[in-house]
């Protein structure tokens, strides 16, 4: 691709490092700003700037975060008991489409990859065990809501025997998204009825891992 300015094929090759961003489409959203008045061009770039140095991890469930706790956690009309363990910001943005949940969220950061050099310490299920030996916000319900794969299947048999170790006085009942979610299949990509009654219909841990 030949660019008549050095400026703008140095914006496009920046455009195009994002996720899913070809040269062609970064050409194209490089060239809509140039279009844009210059004052738009510097709400948007502020954003940008705020978002990276300003946004904080929310410290309960490691969401992004603009103060100490999420939005989502520091809303009191939510279920705080229910706790629904997700890959990352984009589950929690797919399960909160489907406007059927209304608990709280934890977010891994990933899951458990051995051929990706992900193991459990790089992610953040400590955290989650912390949360469940909490007395004063105790946990009732666990639903794992990974993705329905290999990996997915590990951390959650991962973390189930991390519970168990934990010898809880009041254990929570631990539930998993029914498989209207197809093996293999990516939770970002499923459509909203299908994610919903997903949640709708989630079944005990145990009766998943028997099928198996």
């Amino acid at each position: 691709m030949q660019f008549s300015s050095q400026l703008l094929e140095n914006t496009v090759k920046e455009f195009s490092k994002l996720p899913g961003i070809g040269k062609k489409t970064a050409l194209r959203l490089v060239l809509h700003l140039i279009k844009q008045p210059a004052a738009e061009v510097a709400q948007f770039s502020e954003a940008l700037h705020k978002l990276k140095t300003n946004a904080l991890q929310c410290v309960q469930c490691n969401n992004i975060a603009d103060t100490k706790l999420c939005t989502i956690c520091a809303n009191t009309l939510r279920k705080q008991g229910t706790v629904c363990v997700v890959e990352g910001l984009k589950e929690v943005i797919a399960i909160e489409s489907t406007q059927q949940y209304n608990g709280v969220y934890h977010i891994l950061g990933g899951v458990i990859s051995p051929l990706d050099g992900v193991g459990p310490d790089q992610l953040y299920i400590q955290n989650l065990l912390t949360r469940l030996q909490q007395m004063d916000q105790p946990i009732t319900e666990l639903i794992f809501a990974l993705n329905p794969n290999t990996q997915g299947d590990t951390t959650i048999y991962y973390i189930q025997k991390k519970i168990a170790q934990l010898h809880l006085t009041m254990p929570p009942t631990v539930t998993t998204i029914s498989r209207g979610i197809a093996f293999g299949g990516e939770l970002e990509y499923a459509d909203e009825m299908t994610l919903a009654r997903s949640l709708q219909n989630r079944l005990p841990i145990e009766n998943y891992v028997s099928q198996q």
